[in-house]
Parts: C-alpha cells; structure tokens; sequence
C-alpha cells in the first residue's frame, strides 16, 4: 500500500495546525478587544468557513488563487509563485477550513480569563505583549489546546476544499481522504480498506490524546 497519502496528509495537517494556531490566537485576542458591534462582525466572518460546504470554500479559493486568477496570476508573474494544484494549495485549504475551530476555542477560552489578573498583570509593569503570553495564554491553556486538536483533526480530514484547490495528484496533493475517494472510484477495495484503518486509527488516537488531557484538567 502506498503510503504517501498519509505523509501528505499529515505534514498538511501539522503545518496547517501551527499556522491556525498563532492566526487563531491573533484572532481571538483583537476580536476581543473590540467593541460589540464589532466583534459580531468578524466573528461572523471568521466562523464562515466552519458552516459554508467545503467545495464552496475550495472554489472561492480556486478562483482567488487559480493562475488565470488575478492574485494567482500577479503572484507567479512578480514571485514565480504557483499555488494551485501544489501542496501548499492543500495547506492553505485545511488552514481555511481548520481556522473556525481554532478561532472560536481560542476565543471563548481568552474570554473566561479573570480580567483581574490582568489588571494586576499591567500594574507590574508587563508589556501588553508579555501579558499575552505569560498570562492570558497561560490561563486558558486547556481552551487552546483543545482549539488547536480539533484544527489538527479538521485539517487532517479536509477533503472537499482541497480537491478543488489542490487537485488529487499522486505523491504530492493527494491526503488519506482524496485517495480513499480514488480508490473507491477506481475499485480498489484492499487498498480503500487500508486507507481507512490508518484514518480510524489517527482520529481515535486525537481523540483519546484530547480526552486523556482533558480528564487531567478536572
């Protein structure tokens, strides 16, 4: 059995995970800090992608990025850039469908931080930055984790966006879910068995890690 479908997937699904990571830290942390009207407003637009289909995602993806696209065009004529069809098109796909979750964990775990220790935070002398990280993150440590799991797990699973910005190519766009789907269409049941016992055991392995962490928390 080939097993580069798993590589490819999990380096997507790592990279993916660290950019989600830090953007849906970012994220959260200004959301927050904005005023209420406000806040409605991007969280809207960045809980979007959690609720649109995965081909809608990966065709307004396409469209941006495809090389007759004007981004796609500018970026290879002025950087030699091509991302579609590449396998930074399968990271930018599972980064767009991964963020929601990441996002909105981050958020609600920053939100319950006592505002207190904060406050006693900056009257130290703590930068806003320093704060951040030695504080607020800290304390909502069990919310992140979670957020960045789940975004692991979501960008590991990612098929439909994917498909269309990144194309099924062997060895280098193809994930575990793009090949189980050739693999069906082509027949090749041994090998679509295969694929899914190293799925199963990868998402069962996730979420025990995320209830084995979160039993500690208690």
């Amino acid at each position: 059995m080939d097993i580069s479908p798993l590589i490819v997937s999990l380096k997507t699904a790592l990279t993916a995970a660290v950019i989600t990571f830090f953007a849906g830290l970012l994220a959260a942390h200004l959301v927050l800090r904005l005023p209420r009207p406000y806040r409605i407003v991007w969280d809207t637009l960045f809980m979007l992608p959690l609720v649109l289909p995965p081909t809608v995602l990966g065709f307004g993806l396409l469209y941006l990025l495809g090389a007759n696209r004007p981004l796609g065009s500018f970026l290879y004529d002025n950087f030699g850039i091509r991302l579609a069809f590449t396998w930074s098109a399968t990271v930018i796909a599972a980064v767009v469908v991964s963020f929601p979750l990441m996002y909105r964990a981050a958020r609600g775990a920053l939100a319950q931080v006592d505002t207190e220790l904060l406050d006693a935070a900056r009257t130290m002398g703590y930068s806003e930055f320093s704060i951040f990280w030695k504080v607020w993150v800290p304390v909502a440590r069990p919310g992140v984790i979670t957020g960045a799991v789940l975004s692991f797990a979501r960008g590991l699973g990612e098929f439909g966006a994917t498909a269309m910005l990144a194309g099924n190519i062997p060895g280098q766009t193809r994930t575990l879910p793009l090949a189980i789907y050739a693999g069906v269409a082509s027949g090749q049941e041994a090998q679509v068995v295969g694929y899914v016992t190293l799925t199963v055991a990868v998402s069962i392995c996730l979420v025990a890690l995320l209830s084995t962490y979160a039993d500690r928390e208690l």
